[in-house]
């Protein structure tokens, strides 16, 4: 085996696992991604109005 050559097989394995790192984090963002469309949760019992007790908060904008 030549230098030249084994300079290039000492990079085949960090490539590799950088290529299956990056891999595994877009597989992870799809993910959440998917979950954060596919899910859309219940409506709650919550305030409507603006409460005048202390701690009692309301949705911003309410979806329901």
């Amino acid at each position: 085996m030549t230098e030249a050559t084994a300079k290039r097989r000492g990079w085949f394995r960090p490539l590799y696992l950088l290529s299956v790192a990056v891999l595994l984090v877009l597989i992870a963002h799809a993910h959440l991604v998917y979950v954060a469309v596919a899910t859309q949760p219940d409506c709650v019992p919550h305030l409507k109005e603006r409460g005048g007790s202390p701690g009692a908060y309301r949705a911003a904008k309410s979806a329901c």
